[in-house]
């Protein structure tokens, strides 16, 4: 916990350790399947395998969408048709994405195929997936045994294969990604050349596409919240500007879009960047650190607000063309300041070690990436990873969050010439389609309005249906005066109700002295960002630094929707908490 803690410490930093570092191998021998016989020597001797027990994998999960076959070979009609009712439950399960581990038995031991059976089981599985209408990519294969060498065909060998389906209600899967760190890591170029598929020239030509404002050309930092996709097909190629030219034509040619957000690195812009991570609900969070620089600064600050927010994390060191020491430098502060948070940082060498750290996205590993903008170096990893890694939601969390009744917060708003008025931001819950009658609030007074939804986009595509936790432009009639960024849209029978004092659980990250009553700052309630005044503290008198207590807020413009068990952060300055809402007390206007 001081470990945590430090990061919001403005006096505290991060620093290797005397010893060195003690990073997890993501080299080939750290994967989960086991290496060949001739190599037992080194894996005894290696202690940094990300399992402690190489020889077999956890046992098959009955939840999820991972599924352990030990052999597919000429199944019976009946035992096909069963195979492939499994296929679907477990694309389901991962919102049109499952992994197969071929060769494995059920409690994870793994025997392996002959080449023979394994071509044979490869060919059975695609022929499963074809009658979904979905299609199989071998993410790698190991050998688990080969005791006459030489002979490839009395090679015993495990394969991990990827199948996709694109659901039907949807043109491709998408995961959106929030990129955060320090201002000069390379955020904006890392984007740029991801999204353009050109190199940078080593002085910031391909960020250039990434910023809004001529402010941000000019000082080369950005100020705002940008938007950028990154394409797969199939097969996991890219799909980018380079390949295809317009928005459009990525969307409609992509089985998988990665939404990424590319959000501010300078402190004058922290509430822009917490805004991110809290109204935009990202799947993962892609810190850039530069290898120049080092883990210091602002990178501290987000790393902590991530952390906080317990949003899944991989980490991408920049211009390692920097060479030096700096690189080992900035790995061994990383590692120190992940491990002091119980984080264990993978180091991703190849390809199979990209789709291993894809698969441990949502536990306590942090994959880390060494990349070069300028090179290329590590950009292939990445854009393994990126394939790879799944929705956050399963296809049950996402069913619950569709039947519910609708709700839409707003992010951003619009005026479109000969359309009107447009809000932009992520449904929560529910179903939303066109010509759909809604509410709009709260107002100044707590009122909601009527509107209705003329049209929806998504990703600058016209769109019939948008479902819970997708993000999208919507089209409102009539005009309501007064929409401002924090709303939400409702259905008419939803209750409406909103607040100006709610209270809270907090938990006090950093602050100088004391915390007392009357003390101001500015309160992150999902979308919502306003400035809140603390009116009351029970059963204490003051809260310092890793204390927490129970208070009371009042907001101190107009009144929000808020609802018990919300995520709450609160700062000022370098002061820093966390909390989650635990009573709200409805709006009555003579409270204002």
């Amino acid at each position: 916990m001081e470990s945590f803690l430090g990061l919001f410490d403005p006096g505290s930093g991060s620093s290797s350790d005397e010893g060195g570092s003690s990073w997890e191998s993501g080299s080939s021998s750290s994967s989960s399947f086991k290496p060949c016989s001739r190599n037992k020597n080194k894996k005894t001797q290696n202690k940094q395998l990300l399992l402690p027990d190489a020889d077999q994998l956890p046992p098959e999960p009955q939840l999820g969408n991972v599924e352990y076959k030990l052999k597919l070979v000429n199944p019976s009609r009946f035992r096909f048709e069963h195979l492939v009712t499994q296929m679907k439950w477990r694309l389901r399960e991962g919102q049109g994405e499952a992994i197969y581990e071929i060769g494995v038995e059920d409690s994870g031991v793994l025997t392996g195929l002959s080449a023979k059976e394994l071509r044979a089981s490869l060919q059975t599985l695609r022929q499963m997936a074809q009658k979904l209408g979905a299609t199989t990519t071998v993410l790698r294969e190991r050998v688990v045994s080969d005791c006459l060498l030489g002979d490839k065909e009395d090679q015993r060998r495990v394969a991990e294969v990827l199948v996709r389906k694109v659901p039907d209600d949807q043109h491709s899967i998408e995961v959106r990604v929030a990129v955060v760190g320090g201002a000069d890591a390379g955020k904006s170029t890392l984007l740029g050349v991801l999204t353009q598929g050109q190199l940078d020239n080593g002085r910031g030509r391909a960020r250039l596409n990434m910023f809004r404002h001529l402010h941000e050309i000019q000082s080369g930092r950005t100020s705002s919240i940008s938007h950028e996709i990154l394409g797969f097909d199939s097969r996991g190629n890219v799909l980018n500007y380079k390949e295809l030219v317009t928005h459009e034509s990525i969307c409609e040619s992509s089985t998988k879009l990665v939404s990424l957000l590319d959000l501010a690195g300078h402190q004058k812009y922290l509430k822009t960047t917490v805004l991110g991570l809290t109204g935009y609900s990202p799947h993962y969070v892609m810190l850039v650190v530069s290898a120049g620089a080092g883990l210091a600064g602002t990178a501290h600050d987000h790393l902590a607000l991530v952390l906080a927010l317990d949003v899944p994390l991989f980490v991408i060191v920049t211009k390692t063309d920097l060479g030096g020491t700096r690189v080992q430098a900035t790995l061994d502060a990383l590692d120190t300041a992940l491990r002091g948070l119980q984080r264990t940082p993978l180091l991703v060498h190849s390809a199979d070690d990209a789709v291993a750290a894809a698969a441990k996205a949502h536990a306590a590993v942090v994959p880390v990436f060494c990349v070069s903008s300028v090179s290329g170096d590590g950009l292939d990893l990445l854009r393994r990873f990126l394939f790879v890694v799944p929705p956050e939601l399963s296809a049950n969390e996402r069913d619950t969050l569709e039947q519910q009744p609708c709700e839409f917060q707003v992010d951003e708003t619009f005026r479109v010439p000969e359309v009107g008025v447009v809000v932009g931001g992520l449904l929560t819950s529910g179903v939303i389609s066109e010509g759909m009658n809604m509410v709009i609030g709260p107002m100044n007074d707590g009122t909601y309005k009527p509107v209705q939804v003329l049209s929806v986009h998504r990703n600058k595509a016209a769109y019939r249906v948008v479902r819970a936790s997708q993000s999208a432009s919507l089209a409102l009639h009539p005009e309501v005066p007064g929409l401002r960024k924090g709303m939400v849209l409702l259905s008419p029978d939803m209750d409406r109700e909103c607040c100006i004092f709610f209270q809270a659980s907090v938990h006090v990250l950093y602050h100088a002295t004391a915390i007392h009553e009357g003390f101001q700052c500015t309160v992150h309630v999902g979308n919502i960002r306003q400035t809140g005044v603390i009116v009351g503290i029970m059963a204490s008198s003051g809260i310092h630094t890793d204390e927490r207590a129970s208070v009371v807020f009042k907001l101190a413009r107009h009144p929000e929707r808020i609802q018990v068990g919300q995520r709450l952060l609160f700062r000022e300055g370098r002061t820093n908490g966390v909390g989650k809402v635990t009573q709200v007390f409805p709006f009555a206007p003579e409270q204002v």
